[in-house]
């Protein structure tokens, strides 16, 4: 499931957070690539030690903590990695797939990526992210403070800028839940009983389907 959302960051906080990457040099995206992927991988990035990247990190993974379709749609056990990356003209990054597992000290699963766009779209051309489906590709150029959400299982890729520049935050979470089919359906039973609650209150319907709901969270969670 690919998920699109706007405004995860509102403007203000667009301006806090740019005002923290400025502070940061990037470093070679290579360092973050896995083997092959360094071999089609061409971006700037914020060194992840430097205390204004963490302090960044953490601003954004509290807003998409904050996010009650983030949360329904991905059910996030950790948000485990961030990155923040930076594509002047003549960067890319080629088509690849992320890294299984994640994490310096501990391994963590990438189950669902995420790509919050920081820079307006009409600030840059080209850039778009393009991602495989079954039944062909998709490109994604979205307003700054929105962002993209879909399984870390894809092929994707960050076509060529051609003209100024993108900063994006790029995310990895592990889920309570492994399988994609089984966060789809809890989140589609989620978002009917949040329907059923919003027009008719707390129905039989509405507990039926909590209580199904709970039952399955609670057999598929890891």
């Amino acid at each position: 499931m690919i998920l699109l959302m706007d405004g995860v960051l509102a403007l203000e906080e667009l301006d806090s957070l740019k005002g923290l990457l400025e502070r940061v040099v990037p470093v070679d995206g290579k360092t973050t690539a896995g083997w092959y992927a360094k071999s089609v991988k061409n971006n700037l990035q914020l060194d992840r030690d430097a205390p204004e990247t963490q302090e960044a990190q953490e601003f954004v993974s509290q807003a998409f903590a904050r996010n009650a379709l983030f949360q329904a749609a991905v059910n996030p056990k950790k948000i485990h990695t961030i990155l923040f990356s930076r594509y002047d003209r003549g960067m890319s990054y080629g088509t690849h797939v992320d890294n299984a597992f994640m994490g310096k000290e501990a391994f963590w699963r990438a189950d669902v990526s995420f790509t919050l766009f920081l820079s307006p779209p009409d600030s840059y051309e080209g850039g778009e992210l393009v991602i495989e489906e079954g039944d062909g590709e998709r490109s994604y150029k979205l307003e700054a403070g929105s962002a993209i959400v879909y399984p870390s299982s894809s092929l994707h890729r960050v076509e060529t800028v051609t003209a100024g520049t993108r900063w994006a935050a790029v995310g990895w979470v592990q889920s309570l839940l492994r399988d994609p089919r089984d966060r789809e359906l809890l989140f589609d039973l989620d978002t009917v009983r949040r329907s059923i609650f919003a027009k008719e209150g707390k129905t039989l319907e509405f507990d039926l389907i909590s209580k199904t709901y709970s039952n399955l969270l609670r057999r598929w969670a890891e």
